[in-house]
């Protein structure tokens, strides 16, 4: 008994003690560093995660972009390259959590330690209170990594931080650092790991369908990963098993790499969300296609709704342009539609120079405008902590714009989808309604019809409580991103 309290104490004490440089951020001078430090061994998928982890932070990387390459160069497969995955994409997720955690079991506000020590920290936490690793593999490893980055001082106070976490439970955690929360969504979001401006929006967002008693549920489903879900472009592939709910043209993975079915298919097969296959697909079905039709993808970054316009395109004898301002994504959604035989000219102009310099060219328009993202959390781990509330007005009044130039490239009588990857109202409904309250010759579809007119099964669309006729999917309702869409169609 003496000494287990010996110990406790000694974790109690040892993050305060004397890990601190005078004048300095952190934990320890980089010369202890030395050559004995460096050789610590740590096991791959864990290195590869917090690589992945150190860039995100230190260099705004995008987790979903970077690890992929990371898992292939390091040569990881199967089980590793799983857990690599988890790693990096649960420690991200709860960023802000396991912060809250670090600091009280510190004794100290995460801002005063070296950032990538508390990279290895929140690493560490995920591994003790987010997955089944043994505690002893959690803590000795990441006692390893911030040896190897930061020297053995570092790597004691890592120590003594991380012992201090496995001591409680997860749930235990969490009644302690929602205790001194100030309101009610404060504790929401430690207990979720939300910034409390999302979790505003969010709640909003569901009061609009009569659904705010969904909100936890919505909370939860951010947090969980999703299933792989892939995409077979209409008429140049057929779907697999198992099938996906509602899209006709998706399917779930069997499991392993799904790179190796895209190779395989020659791209006509590719891995692409179910809701962001559904908003294409209500667009082609809005009405019966017109030979000769033409259409536009105006903002098509990075092309996985391109292609599926296209593969529809060709099905139906219409023609279709593509336009992506930045030129890397440009390139991608080149590399897109390239598996379909049609050919798409993608310029790299601003939507809104490009919309205005073809005026009602277009018998379709798809506008998947720049936003928040907020509807796809469960993929883009780190987003949440990376936009604020102040990001919003900016990004609402450029998509008005794109919508009001959009709707000046539509003909008499095409119909125009207005799609974003969000569901704060400031993104959704009110740039339609504040675009279309200038206008008389556009009138909004009942965009909850067409998707279930293009779905596979009955799919839970509640009309909201404004009247409007769009859709919105949810991850927690549907398995989806949550997708917005309006069908906008021009009188004539």
């Amino acid at each position: 008994m003496g000494g287990q309290d010996q110990r406790n104490r000694d974790d109690r004490r040892a993050p305060q003690g004397r890990t601190e440089r005078r004048g300095g951020r952190g934990t320890t001078p980089s010369r202890s560093a030395g050559p004995q430090a460096r050789s610590r061994t740590v096991q791959p998928a864990r290195r590869v995660a917090y690589d992945v982890i150190r860039a995100v932070s230190a260099s705004d990387a995008y987790a979903n972009l970077l690890l992929p390459g990371a898992i292939r160069d390091a040569g990881l497969s199967g089980p590793d390259a799983a857990l690599a995955t988890e790693l990096a994409y649960g420690t991200l997720r709860q960023l802000g959590t396991y912060d809250a955690i670090i600091a009280r079991a510190a004794g100290r506000d995460v801002a005063s330690i070296d950032p990538p020590v508390l990279d290895a920290l929140r690493l560490g936490v995920h591994q003790l209170l987010g997955t089944r690793v043994a505690p002893h593999a959690a803590v000795n490893e990441t006692v390893n990594l911030v040896a190897g980055h930061a020297g053995r001082g570092a790597s004691g106070f890592a120590n003594a931080v991380l012992r201090t976490v496995a001591a409680r439970t997860h749930e235990e955690w969490l009644d302690a650092v929602t205790e001194a929360a100030r309101s009610d969504d404060e504790r929401l979001g430690l207990r979720f790991a939300h910034p409390v401006w999302i979790i505003r929006a969010l709640r909003r967002a569901l009061a609009a369908e009569g659904r705010e008693d969904e909100l936890e549920a919505l909370l939860a489903s951010d947090n969980a990963a999703p299933e792989v879900t892939l995409v077979a472009l209409p008429g140049l592939a057929e779907p697999r098993e198992p099938r996906r709910p509602y899209a006709p043209t998706a399917f779930g993975s069997e499991g392993g790499d799904p790179g190796a079915v895209v190779t395989a298919a020659k791209g006509r097969v590719r891995v692409q969300d179910e809701g962001s296959q559904l908003v294409a697909l209500a667009l082609a079905g809005a009405r019966p296609i017109a030979p000769g039709e033409r259409w536009l993808d105006l903002c098509a970054g990075p092309g996985g709704k391109t292609a599926l316009l296209a593969a529809e395109a060709l099905r139906g004898g219409a023609t279709l342009d593509a336009n992506e301002v930045v030129p890397a994504r440009a390139g991608l959604v080149r590399k897109a539609v390239a598996p379909v035989p049609l050919p798409v000219d993608v310029a790299e102009e601003d939507g809104r120079e490009l919309a205005a310099e073809r005026p009602g060219a277009y018998d379709r328009i798809l506008l998947d405008a720049p936003c928040t993202g907020l509807g796809a959390l469960r993929r883009r781990p780190e987003a949440r902590w990376r936009k604020t509330a102040a990001d919003v007005p900016e990004l609402a009044a450029l998509q008005e714009e794109l919508l009001a130039a959009a709707l000046g490239a539509l003909k008499p009588g095409g119909v125009l989808a207005y799609v974003t990857c969000s569901p704060h109202l400031a993104e959704t409904a009110a740039v339609v309604q504040t675009v279309l309250r200038d206008r008389d010759d556009v009138r909004e579809l009942d965009a909850r019809e067409v998707l279930r007119a293009v779905s596979r099964n009955e799919i839970d669309l509640p009309a909201p409580t404004s009247g409007s006729g769009h859709a919105q999917l949810w991850p927690h309702r549907h398995g989806t991103d949550a997708m917005f869409l309006s069908l906008l169609r021009k009188d004539g």
